[in-house]
């Protein structure tokens, strides 16, 4: 074989893999970004359920003081996340907002109690869970009535329920369809050496011998690949926090190395698992059906 033939396969060969490693690369990046969703997934469904607010109404006859001192009382509960004090004029304001300034004006004293808005922790906002706590909070002889929209906490956890199964299924979808994309890839690239495997194989190299520097280059092209994909995810990342700051209140980050790991796993395994068993069926390929 010539030089300039030499030089032709040469580059054909750099085509094939830096191909190779751009098609693997933005599918590791996809598996990333459904990575990201799925170990978010319970950060998000307790952001949403933290936010749904317990409105605790005190007695007329409650002082300020006495209503404060009950909502330090709450804070030191394991039920409760936290707690806002509302006192008769910041109510009334609120009210008015609503309703306009002139709605005390059909009543002869004014009807807004000193109130606590409360929130509870994610493992509480359940039917049952929110009726025990409704109980312990308005068993204080402080408490008039203990107030939450029932219809909004069954349709927050039938709606989180159902999107939790979705995204699962979108995820195991992804990473089948991932594992599929990856494999042609490989496949198409070990394919292209073919002839050389097959030389190998005339000389009287074993099938372990033949596999192991395709298998070294499997782990490489997996690693390098993967490592592309986490700079892109990162990248994506830090627009998306410049962008829209708000979204970090609820993605945990501390999940960010669960991702990362899934996603060089992800790389790593899938192509070594393609080369393995395509290196395999080349080596027991007859000569003439190389050229198909």
């Amino acid at each position: 074989m010539s030089a300039g033939e030499n030089k032709l396969t040469r580059r054909r060969l750099a085509g094939a893999w830096i191909s190779s490693v751009i098609s693997i690369t933005l599918v590791l990046f996809l598996v990333g970004v459904a990575s990201l969703l799925l170990v978010n997934a319970k950060s998000v469904s307790d952001y949403f359920k933290e936010n749904v607010q317990v409105s605790v109404l005190m007695k007329q006859d409650v002082s300020e003081d006495d209503a404060m001192d009950f909502a330090s009382s709450l804070d030191s509960r394991p039920f409760i996340k936290g707690t806002r004090f509302v006192s008769k004029a910041e109510g009334t304001r609120e009210m008015a907002d609503m309703l306009g300034e002139d709605f005390l004006n059909v009543f002869e004293t004014a009807p807004i109690p000193i109130s606590i808005d409360v929130n509870l922790k994610a493992e509480y906002v359940s039917p049952d869970s929110l009726e025990v706590v409704k109980k312990e909070i308005a068993g204080s002889p402080l408490v008039e009535e203990v107030v939450y929209q029932q219809s909004l906490v069954d349709k927050l956890n039938t709606n989180l329920a159902k999107i939790s199964l979705v995204l699962g299924v979108f995820v195991a979808l992804l990473l089948f369809i991932s594992f599929v994309l990856i494999n042609n890839t490989v496949r198409l690239n070990v394919f292209s050496k073919r002839f050389t495997i097959h030389t190998m194989k005339l000389v009287g190299a074993t099938k372990s011998f033949i596999r192991g520097p395709f298998l070294g280059q499997s782990v490489f092209q997996g690693l390098f690949s993967a490592l592309l994909a986490i700079l892109m995810l990162l990248a994506g990342l830090f627009i998306v926090r410049r962008e829209f700051s708000q979204l970090f209140e609820v993605f945990s980050l501390d999940l960010l190395l669960v991702v990362l790991g899934i996603v060089v796993v992800s790389g790593v395994v899938i192509c070594l698992v393609s080369t393995y068993f395509v290196v395999g069926k080349l080596v027991s390929l007859p000569k003439d059906d190389l050229y198909y």
